[in-house]
């Protein structure tokens, strides 16, 4: 009978320590609405940009952004409780409102470029309208606006509690101080839990900001963003305090590099020869083994490879500043700056680039581009890189008649392009001269004017009478289209060359053809490439036996862009060939710089011909690949490529030398230390020869 007492007793006061709980809990609930429907809302905004970014499960729902951003959403919302209930909801909606264009813009910007916004880039919303289209259909997408739900929710809530006399009844002036420290102590007791989660490795990615999905995935949007804000201001901040560290490591990176070059067989090659670049836009290089109905989709690009020296494993190694980035990096062997882009935030530094070194070999250096000088601010960057001249928009006619996309047609830039070339070949003795072209630029939406060319599937009717039948295929996709595109523009390459030979221009020239960038098109569209049912029009099931997983990993190296150098006595000699050796754009600088004749010690590529097997491209990123494997630094994972095992000790090297290196380009051009470094040297042989 006692035992019945005590077990009764027992569950009596379980009972009451339950209900009281339980009140409390439904107390704070009551007492504090706006404050939680801010909190999750933002939580589940964050949470839905993962969602839609990073796209799988242990990305989104990780434990440690999650509690990042409840941490920093607690702190914030803690000062809140300082207003009084009637005007508290404006400072919580003023909050949600900044949140929630946090999400909008990340998930907008990743869309396009793959990467988290950062607000260094703020400077370059003035070219926002020069490619409004390519804003709009590319990154403007209905998943953009469902994080709108968080302030509609917290508008929804506001007016529900407003009309039950809500703010009236919640706490007086003592408690709202109470309230605020008790919030504050738990953001603060859950950012000390944070802090203890965080590795080495993570503080000191964050210290860098240069892998920002991985910093994400770490330390959630929000304070992602805040860090972005300081790490923005840091090249100001350090170009007080941070100059001695930066010139110190610049000098140990370079200690053992030779003043001269490294010869080898192709050495001074072309010395004295003209040189044409082009600078193909968004031109990959797996378009030049696709075809559709036997057609191939860049025909002429493919006659050009396999004629000359075509480097099939190389990559582009742009960030935010896309095709600027890539002429930083093909002219100068540096990497993309960490924060803002070299040609905007730091156009006027001392750059030991491609264009000044062949104007000290007495060539004519100029650059043809038929869109606004001042875009990505080439006019002034130009004059930094060395070019004596620059045939921008204001020289070409242009007229809605030969506008394709974003500008000029390459057809007509081409065309009109030649002519002035013929000019500058009958005054220069010799002349180094890039092309830019644009047709084949983002959004690939300009169909009617590429011209004919079908990306749809052909096949015979088992019923005579009935023909041809066609499956759409890609036609009305967004890849379909950029093939178009990239067809269009290979046809203005065969008109070129056709034109260049007419005019005698191809003579004792040879042709640098580089591809800035892929077509920033997002994974998806080429898993409905690979994965296309003809009989349903549909994408096959990923159940179905006949499903290729096309993974984040094909995706990356899939991004190549074609490399080739060509002249037209070229094929059949030693000289007509296939590199399939890993290169990066960082790489060509050295390459030709042994060709032609000139050499800079603070280049950070290789001529791949000394290099070879052992050559590593780096990304901005800090992801990394050799002819071995592709290492993925945001998942810390990696491919191997030929199917070897791969040590840890390599992966390290490997990390350490891509960290490095990014660290030390960085500082070249933050700093100016290429200019720092000859002030240097002529203060120190002023002093000897005193």
């Amino acid at each position: 009978m006692k035992k019945r007492i005590n077990r009764a007793k027992d569950k009596l006061i379980k009972y009451i320590k339950r209900v009281k709980v339980e009140h409390l809990i439904k107390k704070y609930i009551d007492n504090n609405v706006i404050f939680l429907t801010f909190v999750l809302t933002c939580v589940l905004n964050s949470t839905l940009l993962r969602f839609f970014t990073m796209h799988t499960i242990e990305n989104y729902l990780a434990f440690k952004p999650i509690l990042a951003d409840v941490t920093i959403l607690i702190l914030v919302g803690s000062f809140g409780y300082l207003f009084k209930p009637k005007n508290r909801f404006l400072y919580f909606m003023i909050c949600e409102i900044f949140f929630t264009a946090i999400c909008m813009i990340n998930s907008c910007y990743y869309t396009f470029y793959t990467s988290f916004a950062s607000v260094s880039m703020l400077s370059l919303t003035q070219y926002i309208t020069s490619v409004g289209d390519a804003v709009v259909e590319n990154v403007m997408q209905p998943k953009d606006f469902v994080y709108l739900i968080g302030p509609i929710i917290l508008v929804i809530n506001h007016i529900r509690i407003k009309k039950k006399s809500y703010y009236k009844k919640i706490e007086t002036k003592p408690e709202r101080k109470k309230r605020t420290i008790k919030t504050l102590t738990v953001g603060g007791v859950l950012a000390v839990l944070f802090s203890v989660t965080l590795t080495p490795l993570d503080v000191t990615r964050f210290a860098k900001q240069w892998n920002r999905e991985y910093i994400v995935m770490r330390f959630g949007i929000y304070i992602y963003q805040f860090n972005d804000v300081v790490t923005s201001l840091q090249p100001k901040i350090n170009s007080l305090f941070g100059y001695d560290n930066a010139m110190k490591s610049f000098k140990e990176y370079y200690e053992n590099t030779s003043d001269e070059p490294q010869k080898n067989e192709y050495s001074n090659i072309f010395e004295g020869k003209n040189v044409l670049v082009i600078h193909a836009e968004s031109m990959q290089t797996n378009l030049l083994d696709l075809e559709f109905n036997g057609n191939p989709v860049v025909p002429n690009l493919k006659k050009l490879a396999s004629e000359g020296m075509f480097f099939s494993n190389f990559y582009s190694q742009v960030s935010v500043g896309t095709s600027s980035d890539s002429e930083l990096t093909y002219n100068t062997s540096l990497m993309p700056t960490q924060s803002g882009t070299a040609f905007v935030s730091y156009f006027d530094r001392d750059y030991n680039a491609t264009p000044k070194y062949m104007s000290e070999l007495g060539y004519y250096t100029f650059c043809m581009h038929a869109n606004n000088a001042d875009f990505w601010n080439r006019r002034n960057m130009y004059e930094h890189l060395g070019y004596q001249k620059f045939f921008s928009k204001e020289t070409y006619k242009v007229d809605k008649e030969n506008v394709v996309g974003l500008g000029l047609s390459d057809k007509e830039f081409f065309k009109q392009s030649v002519e002035k070339l013929k000019d500058v070949n009958s005054k220069q003795d010799k002349w180094y001269g890039l092309m830019i072209m644009l047709s084949n630029h983002t959004p690939f939406s300009d169909v009617e004017k590429y011209g004919k060319f079908d990306v749809d599937i052909k096949e015979k009717s088992s019923d005579e009478e009935a023909g041809e039948i066609s499956h759409p295929y890609m036609e009305g996709t967004k890849l379909g289209n950029y093939f178009k595109s990239a067809h269009y523009a290979d046809e203005a390459l065969g008109e070129l060359f056709v034109s260049l030979e007419e005019n005698g221009l191809l003579d004792n020239t040879v042709v640098v053809l580089y591809g800035d960038h892929d077509a920033r098109l997002p994974k998806r569209e080429y898993n409905y490439m690979y994965n296309y049912d003809k009989e349903t029009n549909k994408m096959y099931d990923k159940t179905d036996e006949r499903y290729k997983e096309y993974d984040s990993y094909q995706y990356e190296l899939g991004r190549k862009v074609p490399f080739i150098i060509w002249t037209k006595d070229m094929k059949d000699t030693k000289l007509n060939m296939e590199v399939k050796n890993v290169m990066g754009m960082y790489d060509v600088m050295p390459t030709l710089g042994n060709m032609f004749g000139f050499y800079n010690k603070y280049q950070l590529g290789h001529d791949i011909f000394n290099i070879k097997d052992d050559n590593i491209v780096v990304f901005p990123t800090g992801n990394w690949v050799t002819n071995k494997v592709y290492y993925n630094s945001q998942k810390e994972e990696y491919l191997s490529l030929d199917n070897s095992a791969i040590s840890e000790d390599e992966i390290k090297k490997n990390s350490e030398y891509a960290s490095k290196l990014l660290n030390v380009s960085n500082n070249i051009i933050t700093y100016d230390l290429i200019a720092k470094l000859k002030q240097e040297k002529e203060i120190l042989n002023y002093k000897e020869g005193e």
